[in-house]
């Protein structure tokens, strides 16, 4: 009997160990939930979220979801934010309107020097200017050279550049083979045999082959002397654009004494930039100024657009011929040419109104009731300070012409102009300049990492909503003062840092009386 009683008892203690153990697992698996999910908020049901229950409440068309706090990726179903701890916020079609749009108040419009344009149709004036230098035009250039050999026993020309004109001695050149030519022209000249002025003529076109000018014959025929000495004359005007001799030189046929380079109409070597090359076409008429000569307008045309493409500059030689009758302009000289072309209607707005961000142009557009947007464009030309649009945009809008430093994107512009906006409200926020407060329940703490999960209420100087979300802690002993459960004030800063957490800058338990 004793026995039986013993083992009645054991199997009811057992009994009674393995449920309390097992209520102690349940209550705490739960707890955990608890402090891990966000709590639910008076109109959330155990079955609903409120991304379904938005959709079965209503018959608005939903857009597409997004992280209000992150508003720039959008998705396509609901859901928890991946950025946030927080479910994703649908946005509607009655709303689209107005999505990507900034508000500013007048006030803050003026403080912040905003100016506003017209887009406006006009006439693109296509003509541009380019920098260039003046060279010799090549075509001009002529090379002296002599028929025999010989040696240079007086040379007029002696430096380089120097100035000859037609006809002028250039050298005194001795050769025994012209001296040859012209001993057998005379013998020949004064025979009397038969056949002799025939062979007389082929003698003297001899001497003509040789480099020997017609009025150097005729005064051998006068003389009727030979002439050991044969002087060579300047073929044009010019400058001595190379030489290559020097006097008691020797010289042999094919050999070239000096080029000479004739300065009528020069060249200038444009450096035109590759975007505007489809505006310069051979034979276009062009005017050249240069800075020796200011007053002086010189009148030319495009001989060619040369096939080289500068790799540093992105500029391509144009090759233009400019009349110059008197000589002023010199070789080396810098000079400005103004291509022109027919100017053609065009939607333009000011060049300072279009943002390039290297991937996008854009240009921010200004509303009714101050509101900002940015859209996409294609940009054209550029001339007078005004640029193409050739998409995006039509006549009668307005833009903004300045103060375009303050957008880099459209979330990062909300976000300024909301902080600019709140700190010029008064009343909006009491914390310090850049910092929002608000007031919350503390769901868990990590005072081994500085971080904490609040249920916070609405944030107005954020524009949040209230939500469940973690945050970091910038003074860990802080949280020492509080524990799961507490109402708490606390103040954030308005930035996240580099890991995207907002951080907490101060808490303040709230009394036991305001906590109940």
């Amino acid at each position: 009997m004793k026995r039986n009683v013993f083992w009645g008892i054991l199997t009811v203690l057992l009994i009674a160990g393995i449920g309390a153990g097992g209520g102690y697992w349940y209550a705490m698996r739960r707890m955990h939930t608890e402090m891990s999910a966000p709590p639910a908020t008076p109109t959330d049901s155990p079955t609903t979220t409120p991304a379904d229950k938005t959709e079965t409440s209503t018959d608005r068309k939903v857009l597409y979801w997004h992280d209000p706090m992150v508003p720039g990726p959008k998705f396509d179903k609901p859901g928890k934010s991946p950025f946030m701890n927080m479910q994703l916020v649908p946005v509607y079609a009655d709303e689209g309107a107005d999505q990507g749009k900034i508000t500013i108040n007048s006030r803050t419009l003026q403080n912040l020097g905003i100016r506003i344009a017209d887009v406006k149709e006009g006439h693109m004036e296509m003509g541009f200017t380019a920098t260039g230098a003046v060279s010799v035009d090549e075509r001009s250039l002529t090379a002296v050279q002599v028929r025999v050999n010989g040696y240079i026993e007086k040379l007029y020309v002696r430096a380089q550049y120097d100035t000859v004109t037609r006809g002028q001695p250039l050298a005194d050149i001795y050769s025994p083979d012209w001296l040859a030519a012209q001993e057998e022209y005379l013998v020949l000249k004064r025979s009397t045999l038969p056949g002799a002025d025939g062979l007389a003529q082929a003698a003297r076109q001899r001497l003509v082959l040789l480099g020997i000018s017609e009025a150097q014959i005729q005064r051998i025929e006068q003389s009727g002397q030979p002439a050991p000495r044969v002087t060579v004359h300047a073929p044009d005007s010019g400058i001595v654009w190379e030489l290559a001799v020097r006097e008691g030189m020797s010289v042999n046929p094919g050999m070239s004494l000096l080029r000479l380079a004739a300065l009528g109409s020069v060249w200038v070597n444009a450096e035109v930039p590759e975007t505007e090359a489809a505006l310069v076409r051979p034979g276009s008429p062009v005017t050249a100024r240069t800075s020796a000569f200011p007053d002086a307008i010189y009148k030319g045309t495009v001989a060619a657009l040369l096939p080289d493409v500068n790799a540093t500059t992105r500029t391509i030689k144009a090759r233009i011929v400019l009349a110059n009758a008197n000589g002023r302009l010199k070789p080396g000289m810098f000079a400005t040419v103004e291509f022109g072309s027919a100017a053609k209607p065009a939607l333009m707005v000011p060049s300072e109104a279009v943002i390039h961000t290297g991937k996008r142009t854009v240009v921010i557009v200004a509303e009714d009731g101050g509101k900002f947007r940015p859209v996409d464009v294609e940009a054209g030309r550029e001339s007078s300070d005004m640029t193409e649009i050739r998409k995006g945009l039509t006549a009668g809008q307005k833009v903004v012409a300045s103060g375009q430093f303050l957008i880099d994107s459209e979330a990062s512009l909300k976000t300024t102009l909301t902080r600019l906006e709140s700190a010029q409200s008064p009343g909006t926020n009491d914390a310090a300049p850049g910092k929002h407060t608000g007031s919350a329940k503390v769901n868990v703490i990590d005072a081994a990492k500085g971080k904490i999960d609040l249920n916070h209420g609405p944030i107005p100087s954020m524009k949040w909503p209230a939500m469940s979300m973690g945050f970091r802690v910038e003074d860990k002993s802080q949280l020492s003062n509080i524990k799961p459960g507490d109402e708490i004030e606390f103040e954030l800063r308005g930035e996240p840092d580099k890991d995207g957490d907002y951080t907490i800058t101060r808490i303040t338990r709230k009394s036991a009386k305001a906590a109940k």
